[in-house]
């Protein structure tokens, strides 16, 4: 029986600045626009978060693609991952550099390699050997990175305490016509790393995860903590013991704040095309297709803990 299709995207949860949020649901916008293209005209889930993911690593906005941050070095590395919720496969790369949409060659290590996840420079031969272009690093430079970067050098030596912690990580899930689910995910990583760290998003049930029998999401924020509780698989699962996505996406943040203290944010979609978000940032960045047919893209604020009397 056809399904009706449901795509859902995130560009970052944490305390996103004011005067950022036109631009952030402006690429959330976008980028679902583009994926609901997709689904409009038969084309699968997979297809759809791909192309999304796209978008959002085309926009300066966010921490994927270009506009990422710079690690300690001052360098960019890249993670990504897909996965089909079909057969429960995926495809990850994991930091690499001077690739434009690593979302793509995630993509292509999934279909075109007996391997899962290929990283650093493994991983940018395998993209030269299968015609995935090159870019210079400046070009997924944004000034605003490099001030943000040549700023912080010169806390860290006058003793700073470490706790920038924006997370413009972007990723989407989707429901086909055909009931199939996926999900990608895609980021330039924290902040200041350090050179060859890997966070939560290239990691299957962790920065993504999807499958057909319960559904698919996508996972932003602190990424050493997203991992502890292996936080997409978790709402997937959660959907499998018959919640809602909504009710999964409460859930797994449920468990992320009580388990690690960590923040971050989830994007969901059930097996039933229905969809959710949660998260204990301040804010996260979506866009969504409503049932109308219309984008609905938000900033959307944390819900305010209950008064105690």
């Amino acid at each position: 029986m056809e399904q009706y299709p449901q795509l859902i995207v995130h560009g970052g949860a944490y305390d996103i600045p004011l005067d950022t949020h036109k631009a952030h649901m402006l690429g959330c916008r976008q980028a679902a626009e583009v994926g609901w293209a997709v689904l409009e005209n038969g084309g699968s889930a997979l297809e759809a978060v791909e192309a999304s993911v796209r978008v959002l690593e085309d926009d300066p906005t966010f921490d994927a693609g270009k506009g990422s941050f710079l690690n300690a070095a001052g360098q960019v590395e890249l993670d990504a991952i897909i996965v089909d919720g079909r057969y429960l496969d995926f495809g990850a790369v994991a930091a690499v550099q001077r690739i434009r949409h690593p979302v793509t060659l995630a993509r292509l290590v999934m279909t075109d390699s007996p391997h899962a996840l290929l990283v650093g420079p493994g991983a940018e031969d395998f993209a030269h050997r299968h015609g995935i272009p090159f870019c210079p690093p400046e070009e997924l430079l944004v000034g605003r990175e490099l001030e943000r970067w040549q700023e912080q050098q010169e806390k860290i030596r006058h003793d700073w305490d470490g706790n920038y912690l924006p997370s413009d990580t972007v990723g989407a899930v989707a429901m086909d016509t055909a009931g199939n689910v996926a999900a990608a995910t895609s980021t330039g990583g924290t902040f200041n790393k350090l050179p060859g760290r890997v966070g939560d998003s290239p990691l299957i049930g962790c920065g993504a995860y999807a499958d057909n029998r319960t559904g698919a999401a996508s996972a932003t924020g602190m990424g050493e903590a997203l991992m502890k509780v292996v936080i997409s698989k978790t709402a997937c699962d959660f959907i499998g013991q018959g919640m809602h996505a909504q009710q999964a996406a409460d859930a797994a943040i449920a468990v992320l704040a009580e388990r690690t203290t960590g923040q971050g944010g989830i994007i969901v979609v059930d097996r039933m095309g229905r969809i959710g978000v949660a998260h204990n940032t301040p804010y996260i960045a979506h866009a969504y297709v409503a049932p109308d047919g219309e984008v609905v893209a938000r900033v959307a604020a944390a819900p305010s803990p209950p008064e105690v009397n």
